[in-house]
């Protein structure tokens, strides 16, 4: 039996432990009443930006330890900083720093994969996975998209790296490989609208420009009161957070210390490999659907 987490009011119930599977909605903090915040993640995607400071890793961090700790669930990481979601390193199939070669090999990688498993669903007569097919979940997160496409390599690099990303969240959503992107560079040149767009969820934490909220949220919805540029820089975690039909909310995203990034990265390379040391444990990366 797994344990159970009680929500607020007793009411949510949070399989933890080792029933935890990306197919259930995954916590993200609490809304302005209190209430837990659910995402169903596993067919969606994830855009998350704000100025630096306002809780956007932490949000990061959350998905990656959610990730970490579900069943059958493999992840994807890009992290040119290496410190965010280094603490995952010996658990991902594959952690890319600041090698936009490698990053560029993945991501082809990763949409063979998704086609494939695209052919698989049309063999089966759907349109996309379901628990039940026992599919692991691949989970991409890149945390601070501009270093990869424009940062990083070269310009033609920067396009590929791009235009992959765009591919991959297009493919993703419905064959079980969920992306989840970051970025404190709120820009159309960062963000374009065509990118932006197909991202169902987005969380936009603390901006400084009523341009930067809608580069996240969507155009024109500053002017109807849905303004990050007003959200309490004071206030590490705040965001708005638009998540399928429903305006943007305000909500409070969970906060993981750094002893608690650590402490679960060891707990689920414990779980993953029980029986190898932490320093030494293998990343593999066979793509297999």
């Amino acid at each position: 039996m797994s344990t159970i987490a009680q929500g607020p009011l007793g009411t949510d119930r949070v399989p933890i432990g080792p029933d935890l599977s990306m197919f259930d909605p995954m916590f993200v903090g609490i809304d302005e009443f209190g209430e837990h915040v659910m995402l169903d993640v596993v067919y969606h995607n994830l855009l998350i930006a704000g100025e630096p400071g306002g809780g956007k890793s932490g949000l990061v961090n959350l998905a990656a330890g959610t990730a970490a700790l579900a069943a059958n669930t493999r992840l994807v990481l890009f992290d040119a900083k290496w410190v965010e979601l280094g603490p995952y390193m010996n658990i991902a199939d594959e952690f890319i720093g600041d090698q936009i070669d490698k990053g560029l090999s993945v991501l082809r990688r990763l949409l063979t994969v998704a086609r494939n498993r695209y052919q698989w669903i049309l063999s089966q007569r759907r349109r996309k996975i379901r628990r039940e097919d026992l599919l692991s979940v691949i989970v991409t997160i890149i945390d601070e998209l501009a270093m990869f496409t424009t940062v990083l390599g070269t310009k033609a690099q920067q396009e590929e790296f791009e235009g992959l990303l765009r591919g991959l969240v297009s493919l993703g959503r419905a064959c079980g490989m969920p992306v989840i992107a970051a970025t404190q560079r709120t820009s159309w040149d960062i963000i374009p609208a065509s990118l932006r767009d197909l991202f169902g969820y987005r969380c936009a934490f603390h901006c400084t420009t009523v341009g930067s909220s809608d580069v996240i949220l969507g155009n024109g919805l500053a002017e109807m009161g849905y303004d990050a540029s007003k959200i309490n820089p004071t206030n590490p975690g705040e965001a708005l957070l638009r998540a399928g039909k429903r305006n943007p909310y305000l909500i409070k995203a969970a906060y993981l210390s750094d002893a608690d990034i650590y402490g679960i990265a060891d707990h689920a390379a414990r779980l993953r490999h029980p029986t190898t040391p932490a320093n030494v444990r293998p990343r593999e990366f066979g793509m297999a659907a």
